[in-house]
C-alpha cells in the first residue's frame, strides 16, 4: 500500500511518501511515489502518487508530454508551460484520463480497477502556492484554508496528528515535523508501509528547493523522532487519571447519574432474554 501527505502553509508546502508496494505478503517492494519538477527561478511541482502502481508510473510518463488546449488561444498547455497551477493540474487530470482511457478495459477484463490518486502541489512564477488532490476520474480538489493538507493511501493512521496540530500558521520546521510524526504513526500500525521515506519541504516564492531528502533506518532524526514519540505518548498516557466508578478521590467520576443514558438491563438468567 502507501502512505504520502502533503501539506500548505503560508510558510510554505511540505510533501512526504513512502516507498512501500506490494502485491501480496510475497511480493513487496521499493518505489518511490515522488517526482518533482522544477525549474528553479520559475515553477516547481511535486507530485506524489498512490494506488495501481503501473497506472502511477504511466501517468508520470504520460505527463511530461500530455497537453491541453489553452482556454483563450488555443496553444498546447503542459505543465512546462502551464501560467498557473490551476492549468498544471489540469494536464495532470487530461493525463490521468489518456491511461484509464488506453488502459481502463484491460484492466477492468483482467478483475483489477483503475485505480490511482494523486497529490500535486506548488507553485509557478509569482502565483500563490496551491496544493491539488487528484482522483481515479482525473477530476480533483484545491485545498483550502479550512483543510490545508492531503493525504492518499493509508491516511487514517497518520491523520489524527495532522488534524490536531496544522493550520495555516504553522510555521514551515514545524509542519515538517508534524508529517513525519503522521507517518511514523502510519509506519508502526501498518505493513503495508515503509521506509525509506522521501521528504520535501517548500518554502513559499522560492521556486526552487534544496531541502530533498530520503530518510531511511539509519537517519538520525527520524529514529530520535520515532523513540520520542513514543516515550512521550506513554507519558501523556500515564499522566492522564485512571477511571473512578464511586467517585474516589476526584471531581471527575466515570459515572454520573443521567436520564439520558439509563443502566443497562443485566441477564441474570439463561431464560432471560433482553426486551
Amino acid at each position: 500500500m502507501t502512505y504520502c501527505c502533503a501539506i500548505k502553509t503560508t510558510a510554505g508546502m511540505v510533501f512526504l511518501s513512502d516507498s512501500r508496494t506490494n502485491a501480496g505478503v510475497d511480493q513487496i517492494s521499493t518505489f518511490r511515489k515522488m517526482l518533482i519538477y522544477e525549474r528553479p527561478g520559475d515553477r516547481f511541482m511535486v507530485m506524489l502518487s498512490a494506488g495501481n502502481l503501473s497506472v502511477s508510473q504511466s501517468v508520470r510518463e504520460i505527463l511530461q508530454d500530455e497537453s491541453i488546449k489553452d482556454s483563450e488561444t488555443g496553444d498546447p498547455v503542459t505543465i512546462w508551460n502551464a501560467r498557473s497551477m490551476f492549468d498544471a493540474v489540469r494536464v495532470l487530470g487530461s493525463a490521468v484520463r489518456h491511461v484509464n482511457h488506453r488502459d481502463g478495459a484491460a484492466l477492468r477484463h483482467a478483475g483489477l480497477e483503475f485505480n490511482v490518486s494523486l497529490i500535486f502541489g506548488g507553485q509557478i512564477g509569482d502565483e500563490p502556492m496551491r496544493l491539488f488532490m487528484v482522483y481515479s476520474a482525473g477530476n480533483f480538489i484545491e485545498a483550502t484554508t479550512e483543510t490545508p493538507f492531503f493525504q492518499i493511501g493509508e491516511s487514517k493512521y497518520g491523520k489524527p496528528v495532522l488534524d490536531r496540530v496544522i493550520t495555516p500558521q504553522t510555521p514551515l520546521d514545524e509542519a515538517a515535523k508534524c508529517a513525519l510524526v503522521s507517518m511514523d504513526s502510519t509506519l508502526n500500525s501498518n505493513l503495508s508501509v515503509g521506509l525509506p521515506l522521501d521528504m520535501v519541504v517548500y518554502e513559499a516564492g522560492k521556486l526552487q528547493s534544496d531541502r530533498v531528502v530520503c530518510i531511511d533506518h539509519d537517519n538520525p532524526y527520524y529514529r530520535m523522532l520515532h523513540s520520542t514519540w513514543t516515550e512521550r505518548l506513554r507519558q501523556v498516557f500515564d499522566g492522564i487519571e485512571a477511571p473512578q466508578w464511586n467517585g474516589g478521590k476526584t471531581d471527575i467520576p466515570l459515572r454520573v447519574a443521567s436520564s439520558r443514558h439509563p443502566a443497562l438491563k443485566k441477564i441474570t438468567s439463561p431464560r432471560e432474554r433482553l426486551i
